[in-house]
């Protein structure tokens, strides 16, 4: 079975990325081939996980780019296609994309966030649903569209919110769920891509 080129972002640890990169060195038929580990932050420690899995691994600093998001998209955009990316798994990637780089890579590009969408898009969704009264909350993995955290969801995984439970403790949770998640959620965007190529 071809497996399609994955590259995976990430802005920090990346424990997301190392659970994806596991999932595919487990299993001869996994769907995606991890081609490259790209980080926006330098420093970022999943940097150096990637390269202990033997997966490549690049840095691109946002910060050489000032306030010019599209010329920093242009050179991660030209390092994944250089690679033969087919698909992307943003994971803990801290930049909002712009529309130009969403388009471009529309219906190849998902993502891991940390609430039971539609709920609780953006930052701080684990005390926004302690606070809420929730009795549930989880993680999902969507594509991504131009609105931030708006596109169509693939899978979700719930928690429950324990009496006594704080954004830590609810986060703590909720990880390692993400991370049995995340790999499901990427075979069934692998098979979607390639059921569109062949239909196309």
């Amino acid at each position: 079975m071809r497996r399609l080129k994955l590259a995976v972002l990430i802005s920090g640890r990346g424990s997301n990325m190392e659970a994806l990169l596991n999932a595919a060195a487990a299993d001869p038929d996994f769907p995606a081939e991890p081609v490259l580990v790209l980080s926006n932050r330098p420093d970022a420690a999943g940097l150096k996980i990637a390269e202990a899995a033997g997966a490549p691994a690049v840095a691109i600093d946002h910060k050489t780019y000032g306030r010019d998001r599209e010329a920093f998209e242009f050179h991660v955009d030209a390092t994944l296609r250089g690679a033969g990316v087919e698909i992307i798994a943003l994971a803990g990637f801290m930049r909002v994309l712009t529309p130009w780089f969403v388009k471009r890579w529309e219906g190849r590009m998902i993502n891991i966030h940390p609430s039971l969408l539609p709920k609780y898009k953006g930052l701080d969704t684990h005390q926004r649903a302690i606070d809420a009264g929730d009795a549930q909350a989880g993680c999902s993995v969507h594509w991504v569209s131009a609105g931030v955290d708006e596109g169509e969801i693939i899978a979700q995984a719930r928690v429950p919110i324990l009496p006594g439970d704080n954004a830590e403790t609810l986060a703590a949770r909720t990880l390692p769920q993400e991370h049995r998640l995340y790999p499901e959620a990427l075979k069934i965007a692998c098979k979607k891509i390639m059921e569109d190529r062949t239909d196309g």
